[in-house]
């Protein structure tokens, strides 16, 4: 298994984007109103606007198996 994506929900897009970029130094890959990328190797760093199922500040991890039936079975 393995860790793709951090996914932040955020209230203000513009200025999340730029606390990321411009305040800690994360390379941006690509930037939206409704999806924003960071390039931070392996595992990637992208926002999100918040909802009502996602208030701001909450965080979904992405996670990848090579076989997720067999990764399935074996947690059964």
């Amino acid at each position: 298994m393995k860790l793709i994506y951090a996914i932040k929900f955020v209230a203000d897009m513009d200025r999340a984007v730029a606390f990321y970029r411009d305040s800690l130094g994360l390379p941006l890959k690509f930037s939206s109103p409704g999806w924003s990328e960071f390039d931070t190797g392996e595992t990637k760093l992208a926002l999100h606007p918040a909802s009502a199922a996602n208030p701001a500040g909450s965080v979904e991890l992405g996670f990848s198996v090579s076989d997720l039936q067999r990764f399935y079975d074996a947690k059964a």
